[in-house]
């Protein structure tokens, strides 16, 4: 999940297509905080810890719950206007979304159970509380069924089997014929294929943020999902969690240590 956290700070200044598409960047400036992204990813997490073995209303209600106490503590954390009105509704409703909001914050799904079935369930779940639309659920499957098998030690010509067999992305292309013509675009089928390219052509950890960065677009939310996968398959240099910690408030790192505490007892 750290890993997700991350990519969303690293990402962040260069969103709305400010980068020079060029892995050639400072990867930690005064400019790299978190976003929407990590504080969704923090809720969805602790939402899944705390419900654990239970049903699904209660997981949704809980995820529900969570994500609306996150983002009233946060508000200002770059939400999107739909998502923003449904933080403060009394009654939360899906709204039909396909964005890539759902696949940004799912990464925890990707590390909490012990088999894929399980996680892509889960994962939907997470979905369909605001993102029920096809390409929405799809989104958040993709990104927790890549997370799950980078950590189950498949490698990456099975996980992009997979990937393109269960959920028809297109990961024929390469970073290289992508980065040209690609700008900031907010839905999922707009995203994780372009998040998942970038993860698959990644040499380690590092260079795969590098090059998700590079392709431009909506750099946070995308790194943010790279960074996801990378984490299970690659391990994150000491240096970059230091960097991340610091710039996280002590809640998110109390919700991480929590989470590390129980990834632990599953992974």
């Amino acid at each position: 999940m750290i890993g997700a956290i991350l990519g969303d700070m690293i990402g962040a200044p260069f969103e709305f297509d400010m980068g020079k598409k060029s892995k050639d960047f400072a990867l930690f400036s005064p400019a790299s905080h978190f976003t929407d992204d990590s504080v969704m990813t923090i809720a969805v997490a602790e939402a899944l810890i705390d419900t654990l073995g239970q049903n699904d209303n209660a997981v949704k209600t809980r995820i529900i719950e969570s994500m609306q106490t996150w983002g009233r503590k946060y508000p200002r954390a770059g939400y999107g206007g739909m998502f923003a009105q449904w933080l403060v509704t009394r009654e939360p409703k899906p709204y039909g979304s396909f964005g890539n909001g759902s696949a940004m914050r799912v990464s925890a799904a990707g590390w909490l159970f012990d088999d894929l079935t399980t996680t892509r369930h889960v994962a939907k779940l997470t979905a369909e509380v605001t993102h029920n639309h096809p390409e929405g659920i799809k989104g958040a499957e993709a990104t927790a069924s890549a997370i799950f098998l980078a950590r189950t030690a498949h490698d990456k010509s099975q996980i992009r089997e997979y990937i393109t067999e269960n959920f028809s992305y297109d990961l024929s292309r390469t970073c290289d014929e992508i980065r040209p013509n690609y700008h900031h675009v907010e839905s999922c089928q707009g995203t994780v294929p372009e998040a998942i390219t970038a993860f698959l052509e990644g040499e380690s950890f590092e260079d795969v943020i590098r090059t998700a960065v590079s392709l431009g677009g909506d750099c946070d939310t995308l790194t943010c999902i790279a960074g996801g996968i990378a984490e299970a398959f690659y391990k994150i240099p000491d240096e970059f969690v230091i960097e991340c910690e610091k710039r996280l408030p002590a809640d998110m790192k109390t919700v991480l240590g929590k989470f590390a505490l129980v990834k632990k007892l599953r992974v």
